[in-house]
């Protein structure tokens, strides 16, 4: 009604007008180009011989009947990464349809790198004669460029110079090696140029390997020690006696000098240890207890010397006697006058052994063969066994075997000597 105060219902607003673009949006298509990519320089080459073509000719209709580009737009190409823009107008109102694209492939192609061509028959394996390779020229490179002088390495060479403080000896490396003054030789030497003459071959010990000019130093002392050293091994192995000169002494012992080498004799191995001070220039038979070239030490004894004499006169299948001295349950310890030899339980005899006093006990006088001689750690190894003619002979006839026992060694020394020529030739 018209006096009542409710409220009167909204009208809806009419639909506003839409706008007409004023100005129509840039047409862009995006092309993704992935399998080629082009520098700036070559997009812009590229465009200007497009546009050039474009321009002769006046519109390109599809089959649509649709214009792809117009002259006066010419076409614009924007290189990002591997997408290409590609630009018609700011203002016109064609289109491009798929047909257009594909049509673009008439255009002059692009520099796009062609791929290489392979032939399978260039990797097929080739041997190492169809190469260009001489192994002499090769094995001589290496030759002259191989460092000579190692240290340690024994080398020959002739004396080419002799200075003041030293000898340049010529061992066929880039530089001759330099030997010090006091690497000489032992003992003090008062005139290098009577004692290194020019031409003279030596024999040296390369001390230091080559410097940066290709030096090495070299040694004739060092060498000399060396050999020194491996000669006193030997003797001390064999269980040799050597006759020194005693040049010192002190509250110890006696220093004493052996092949260049410094000895020491405590006074516990001198005979006459009391008045160790008057063997000074006295001349003494020693034997050797311990040889150490690391610690270059060298200890002699002239009381074992007279031991080591009698290990001289020893040889393996020599027949001895001595007496049973001592017991022990592994066999029976026989004095030889002054040192003595072990008769162990299984060489006494080849049969069943029930107990030792069973064939002898202390105080027995004994003869067996000896079949194992050790100089070097004073050791003898004695058997009988090796004189019975049946096994356990000596159970039975003992007295009978001990008197046949010349006799029955120079048979067993028949088989006994080859052996101790086998284990010879193996130690050399």
């Amino acid at each position: 009604m018209a006096g009542s105060g409710s409220p009167q219902p909204k009208k809806p607003n009419p639909p506003r007008k839409e706008q007409s673009d004023l100005r129509k949006p840039l047409q862009v298509m995006h092309i993704s180009r992935k399998d080629e990519v082009q520098s700036q320089e070559d997009l812009d080459s590229n465009n200007a011989k497009d546009n050039a073509e474009l321009k002769r000719t006046n519109s390109t209709k599809d089959t649509s009947g649709k214009t792809l580009v117009s002259p006066s737009k010419p076409l614009q190409i924007l290189n990002q990464g591997n997408d290409i823009q590609v630009e018609i107008g700011s203002q016109s109102s064609v289109e491009l349809t798929m047909g257009d694209l594909l049509a673009q492939e008439n255009l002059p192609q692009r520099n796009k790198p062609e791929s290489p061509s392979y032939n399978l028959e260039d990797f097929s394996e080739r041997k190492v004669d169809e190469f260009d390779f001489d192994e002499g020229a090769f094995l001589a490179a290496l030759e002259e460029n191989e460092p000579i002088g190692n240290t340690g390495e024994i080398a020959k060479g002739s004396v080419i110079g002799v200075e003041s403080d030293g000898v340049y000896v010529d061992i066929g490396g880039k530089a001759p090696g330099f030997m010090p003054k006091s690497e000489c030789g032992l003992g003090v030497i008062t005139n290098l140029k009577e004692r290194f003459q020019k031409g003279l071959e030596v024999e040296v010990l390369v001390t230091r390997e080559q410097n940066a000019d290709g030096m090495v130093t070299i040694s004739c002392r060092a060498l000399a020690l060396r050999k020194s050293w491996d000669k006193a091994l030997q003797l001390a192995k064999e269980g040799k006696v050597v006759e020194v000169k005693i040049n010192g002494f002190n509250r110890g012992g006696v220093t004493c000098d052996l092949e260049g080498l410094r000895g020491f004799i405590p006074r516990s191995q001198l005979n006459e240890g009391e008045k160790h001070e008057s063997l000074v220039g006295k001349l003494l038979n020693v034997a050797f207890i311990e040889v150490t070239p690391d610690n270059r030490k060298l200890i002699l004894s002239e009381k074992k010397a007279a031991t080591a004499e009698k290990f001289s006169k020893l040889q393996i299948g020599q027949l001895v006697e001595g007496k049973i001295i001592s017991i022990k349950p592994y066999g029976f310890f026989v004095d030889l006058g002054g040192i003595s030899g072990l008769l162990h339980q299984s060489m006494i005899t080849n049969g069943s052994l029930r107990s030792l006093r069973e064939v002898f006990d202390q105080g027995d006088q004994v003869k067996a063969l000896i079949t194992d001689l050790d100089p070097g750690r004073g050791r003898i190894g004695l058997n009988t066994a090796m004189l019975e003619g049946l096994p356990g002979e000596i159970l039975i006839e003992k007295d009978k075997v001990l008197r046949e026992a010349e006799d029955r060694a120079k048979k067993a020394q028949t088989i006994l000597k080859p052996k101790e020529e086998e284990e010879e030739e193996e130690l050399k």
